[in-house]
């Protein structure tokens, strides 16, 4: 059964999940829940194969990001998250311990890039309550961090009424899709 949240805190840990595939087959692993390396690389595709998908896959089960389930039978060797969401901090002092966590930044930063560029190309199929319903945004604040810290609690309290669907496809409404609602909160220099 996952957990909640992974907390990632060593610099190893944060480099070895910054590689894209593993953070795409974790992403994979939450939203379509336990697969086997060989499901995982059809369902990546580009070219990824089963050695390397399974390769990865027990990487992330090194760091405690995935584990073994269940299988049909004992051939099947199905891969799950351990958790639904995966965190570090990003206070420390230490040289390495920053430049693991820009690395680990920089992959997620691309992930969501990537995702919104797939987005866009088919965007124009999209129904049109669909194409309203989701899109681009963003808005500037003049607020401190203590503000934004709880900003960012708050915005967590709401997205926890749907935590639950998650994991029970069943609670899910009749046209209920995948959403993945990207936030970043980047400070800036006065225009």
């Amino acid at each position: 059964m996952t957990e909640h949240e992974t907390k990632l805190t060593s610099a190893t840990a944060l480099r070895a999940y910054a590689h894209p595939l593993r953070l795409r087959l974790i992403g994979l692993l939450r939203a379509e829940g336990p697969m086997t390396a060989t499901q995982a690389a059809a369902r990546l595709g580009g070219g990824e194969t089963v050695p390397n998908c399974s390769f990865h896959l027990r990487q992330l089960a090194k760091y405690g990001l995935a584990e073994r389930a269940p299988g049909i039978d004992s051939r099947e060797r199905p891969w799950r998250a351990t958790s639904s969401s995966t965190s570090w901090e990003d206070d420390s002092d230490d040289p390495v311990m920053q430049a693991a966590t820009d690395q680990l930044n920089h992959a997620v930063l691309d992930q969501y890039a990537r995702r919104a560029r797939e987005y866009l190309a088919v965007r124009p199929s999209e129904p049109v309550e669909w194409r309203v319903a989701a899109g681009f945004n963003d808005t500037l604040l003049h607020i401190t961090a203590a503000e934004l810290t709880e900003l960012e609690a708050q915005i967590e309290a709401l997205l926890s009424r749907f935590e639950h669907r998650q994991a029970d496809p069943a609670k899910r409404p009749e046209n209920a899709r995948l959403v993945q609602l990207v936030r970043m909160a980047l400070p800036r220099e006065q225009p």
